[in-house]
């Protein structure tokens, strides 16, 4: 049984997004790609799920982030807190 939840809910508890609505709007918009198994795509739907072993690419503050999905967060808690869900990538081997 793999965990996952669903990628508007995991931005908005690790604070990339200040409400869950903006974090929809960030993958509604075309702004999120994911890797997971090897498998690259870019998410079309907020209910799109993720899972940790997961690698997300966004833009946030007017720069690329490339992040790895440590944790599944249960909500949305401090910034320490928030920082455990992930760890930071390098943009350009995410492409």
């Amino acid at each position: 049984m793999s965990e996952r939840q669903r990628i508007d809910v995991w931005l908005f508890r690790a604070r990339f997004a200040r409400t869950r609505a903006a974090a929809a709007r960030l993958v509604t918009e075309g702004g999120v790609r994911i890797v997971h198994d090897g498998v690259a795509r870019r998410l079309e739907k907020a209910s799109a799920e993720v899972a940790p072993g997961d690698a997300l690419m966004f833009p946030l503050g007017g720069k690329l982030l490339a992040i790895k999905v440590k944790a599944l967060g249960a909500r949305r808690g401090p910034a320490s807190e928030a920082r455990s869900l992930y760890c930071e990538l390098d943009a350009d081997a995410f492409a």
